[in-house]
């Protein structure tokens, strides 16, 4: 009787083990062999990943997870999704026992939707379109599902470089810490957009400084908080720069732009991701291009100033995106390309990186998120 007990208890701790793994979120590109979002468990010891399940959904190339880790959002990045109506999609998964599924579809509000994100409250949904350089906020129900678009705000301009910058280009839409700021890299017209958020209406207006300005050509594109919320970072996809700026209350005070880029580096330039470490130690970059690669920056705790740490190929193709695994010991870099995540060990101390040899095999892969 007591090695029967002894069994069980055993089966019941390693069952409760498993259910501890964190599950891996892959957005994707559908336009080859992928089918949508793709769900791995993600064994943390060993930096393994086990495919759980797959969603089927279009082009969901920027996922938001849900503070309550019950509702997944996906952008649809399309120009038509209805096939008469052009304009891209956003659509909101339930999420349960590794499983993603489909609960309702919204048109984005414009074209080819790229970055999508959710309040703390769960209550709004942002959608940044990229070709058609606008913004949708979306009322969220009780349950998760969305509503159509509550505001639609169209940004205009145009930059210097005509070939990239011959309109706005809404490339993400990021939350300050406390949401109470909705931060809008423009890659069109050179500029951070800032507005002000009403949390129980879910309006938008211009931030009292409504937008920061970067440097001509440069092509805002990504953006990320420090943990202590006195720092904020910029990636400029086409300048290959970093902008930090101190933050406080929706202003925006540049300090730095220091270049992602080798100094010998002669390629074409495609600056992607930024991302602050979990413990605000390091910054990482991701430029794609021909350079497939990823830049780390110490921080300065006091004064916010990165100072280079070093280099590393994704050893793959174009790294849209990267990130931590929830425990802080892994990069995980997406090689859109070369359909392919490679998993790398990161040093604590310096904040470079190290290949594990372990690779998560995945069609088209561009955003990597968590819930655990």
């Amino acid at each position: 009787m007591r090695f029967v007990i002894a069994l069980l208890s055993l089966f019941i701790t390693q069952i409760l083990v498993a259910q501890k793994n964190p599950y891996l979120l892959v957005g994707t590109y559908t336009s080859g062999k992928s089918e949508g979002i793709y769900v791995y468990s993600f064994d943390e010891k060993n930096a393994t990943a086990d495919l759980v399940s797959v969603a089927k959904t279009k082009n969901p190339s920027y996922l938001a997870v849900a503070p309550n880790k019950k509702t997944v959002y996906a952008v649809n990045e399309t120009a038509d999704t209805t096939g008469s109506v052009v304009g891209g999609g956003v659509t909101a998964f339930s999420f349960a026992g590794g499983k993603l599924t489909a609960m309702s579809t919204q048109l984005s509000g414009g074209t080819n939707p790229c970055y999508v994100s959710v309040t703390k409250s769960g209550k709004w949904v942002f959608a940044g379109n990229y070709s058609s350089g606008t913004l949708s906020v979306f009322p969220v129900t009780a349950g998760g599902d969305l509503k159509p678009a509550s505001q639609t705000i169209l940004h205009t301009g145009t930059g210097p470089n005509k070939d990239r910058q011959e309109g706005p280009h809404v490339h993400s839409t990021v939350l300050s810490p406390d949401n109470n700021y909705l931060f809008v890299p423009n890659l069109g017209i050179d500029k951070v957009m800032i507005y002000r958020l009403n949390n129980n209406t879910g309006y938008l207006r211009p931030a009292t400084v409504p937008f920061a300005a970067t440097e001509p050509g440069s092509g805002p594109r990504h953006f990320d908080f420090a943990p202590n919320n006195h720092f904020a970072y910029l990636m400029e996809e086409m300048s290959g720069n970093v902008v930090a700026y101190a933050y406080s209350n929706g202003a925006l005070k540049q300090f730095q732009i220091v270049s992602s880029i080798p100094k010998d580096f002669k390629g074409t330039i495609g600056a992607a991701d930024i991302h602050v470490s979990p413990d605000g130690k390091f910054l990482y970059c991701s430029n794609r291009g021909d350079g497939n690669t990823i830049t780390i920056f110490s921080i300065n705790q006091k004064t916010g100033k990165l100072s280079l740490a070093g280099y590393q190929s994704t050893l793959g193709k174009t790294p849209r995106n990267f990130n931590f695994d929830p425990s802080g010991n892994f990069l995980l870099a997406a090689n859109q390309a070369s359909d392919n995540i490679v998993i790398f060990k990161i040093d604590r101390k310096t904040g470079l990186l190290t290949d594990t040899g372990k690779r998560i095999d995945v069609a088209n892969p561009v955003c990597i998120k968590w819930i655990f």
